[in-house]
């Protein structure tokens, strides 16, 4: 794991965390494209996203973390990412699983991933969930209303069909893009509404 002593105070960061739900590709992709963009990343996976990527994927939890520019271990609750005086422009927590949810939810934290999302929100900052399940019942829907009255974003990895994606690589790009949007960060690989849709649909000028 590596550490960090001081960094300047404009430097733009975002924590990303990996949680245990299906659907790990989002953070790996969402770390890809961070270092595109030339933004600091900070993560943390939890035990359980550990377990997932051995499943879902080939790629190591060692390969995934270096990826980011800084990464912790998800015991280390002291970490600069465990502290509001760490400035960062918030955090994505993708996927994130519904125990990871009820634990930021409560604000009973039991690890650093979640004590780091619990910071942003103290520190009104943008936190987006990218909650992975369904169906989901009254409790799942009442605690995702409850965050989202704290100021967090839930934003399940909804695909879009509207770009005519080819891949599961073209639909993946597109939930990060629009994540990144929650940020102010344009992304060049989405394709946006706006761009002409594919097939002949979208939005049409006026012809006078």
């Amino acid at each position: 794991m590596r550490k960090i002593t001081a960094l300047p105070a404009s430097k733009d960061r975002l924590i990303v965390g990996i949680s245990g739900a299906s659907g790990v590709v989002y953070g790996i992709r969402l770390l890809e494209a961070l270092k595109e963009l030339g933004i600091e990343s900070h993560l943390v996976v939890s035990k359980a996203a550990q377990l997932t990527m051995a499943y879902e994927t080939s790629v190591k939890p060692k390969a995934v973390e270096a990826k980011a520019d800084f990464a912790y271990a998800a015991g280390d609750i002291g970490a600069s990412i465990a502290s509001g005086s760490f400035r960062t422009r918030g955090m994505v927590v993708a996927p994130c699983s519904v125990r990871t949810m009820s634990e930021i939810a409560t604000g009973v934290t039991t690890t650093l991933l979640s004590r780091a999302a619990d910071v942003v929100l103290k520190e009104r900052r943008t936190l987006v969930l990218m909650v992975r399940e369904t169906p989901l019942h009254l409790g799942h829907l009442r605690t995702m209303t409850a965050l989202s009255e704290m100021g967090a974003i839930i934003m399940p990895p909804v695909p879009a069909f509207y770009a005519a994606p080819n891949t599961l690589e073209d639909l993946v790009d597109h939930t990060i893009g629009r994540t990144l949007d929650c940020f102010g960060y344009n992304w060049p690989k989405i394709r946006r509404w706006s761009d002409g849709a594919p097939r002949g649909a979208g939005p049409k000028k006026n012809v006078k």
